[in-house]
């Protein structure tokens, strides 16, 4: 039975985390595509490991806005970024050790946070359905579709071990987005939920790679850096994001320079961070300050 890297999850969603954010903000757009100050205050609480607060600010937003399909995907996010961090995933231990890189996490995820992920994405979907509905092509909707699937499918392999169930929402996320950036190729941050995609099948073994390749999935490791270069740079919500998966990807790579750029700029921007603080001590041998020791 084929086992499909794990991480392909997590790093697909919240992942995935897997869409777009636009540069362009036209008052027509959605909240995925402008700069909403809650939700902006949201996702700093969450890079800094503060899900609680990004929790509540994402609900309270959510409530406000429930036909737009950003608030659910947000409130979803928040559940399963907590997770990973709890499960260690988002890690560099995580990502040099090759037996748990592709295989996944020891043990079950937690079952209230899953509840929650799970209700959250339902009604993400339902939102963005609902939009498909009037416009087929609707942005916002491919971008709520494109982190859900991600998001699943990160949930699917890297947490819950279902490796070929995962396969099917790796492969809504990456229609989704293409669809997302033939429409909008401003919206930096879908390039996320590819480039974690191409990287992680491209460190599968070369047979499984061949499986994939005939479901329609590939994998290039270093075109998959190159897209997550580019929502690392351009991206909006999920710049962080794309950040410390670049950031792991180069550690695996063995190109330290960058990682520790990218985790240094990390750092800067989210002192408050518990985990971005220890990988940027791991990489300079620094011991990791007690008060942030996850």
């Amino acid at each position: 039975m084929l086992r499909v890297a794990p991480i392909l999850v997590a790093l697909l969603g919240v992942t995935s985390l897997f869409a777009a954010a636009a540069r362009a903000e036209d008052s027509a757009d959605g909240a995925a595509f402008v700069v909403v100050p809650e939700l902006q205050a949201g996702f700093h609480f969450l890079y800094e490991q503060k899900f609680p607060e990004a929790r509540q600010t994402f609900l309270g937003w959510e409530k406000q806005h429930p036909d737009d399909p950003f608030g659910h995907v947000a409130v979803a996010a928040s559940y399963l970024f907590e997770e990973l961090y709890r499960q260690g995933v988002l890690t560099s231990d995580f990502f040099l050790n090759d037996k748990r890189f592709l295989r996944g996490i020891d043990g079950k995820p937690d079952a209230g946070r899953m509840r929650g992920f799970y209700g959250a994405l339902r009604r993400a979907r339902d939102s963005a359905q609902a939009r498909i509905k009037g416009n087929r092509a609707d942005p916002d909707a491919l971008f709520a579709l494109t982190l859900a699937a991600g998001m699943q499918s990160d949930a699917l392999s890297i947490l819950e071990k279902k490796h070929l169930d995962s396969l099917h929402q790796i492969k809504e996320a990456d229609a989704a987005a293409e669809k997302l950036l033939s429409a909008r190729p401003d919206a930096a941050d879908a390039w996320v939920a590819l480039g974690i995609a191409n990287y992680i099948i491209g460190c599968l073994s070369g047979a499984k790679r061949f499986f994939l390749w005939f479901g329609g999935v590939h994998g290039d490791r270093k075109l998959g850096m190159e897209q997550l270069s580019k929502a690392a740079s351009g991206g909006r919500y999920l710049r962080p994001f794309a950040k410390i998966m670049l950031a792991l990807a180069a550690r695996r790579e063995k190109q330290d320079d960058l990682a520790r750029k990218l985790l240094r700029e990390l750092n800067q921007e989210f002192p408050a961070s518990p985990l971005f603080a220890a990988e940027y001590a791991r990489l300079t041998s620094r011991p990791i300050p007690a008060q942030i020791r996850h």
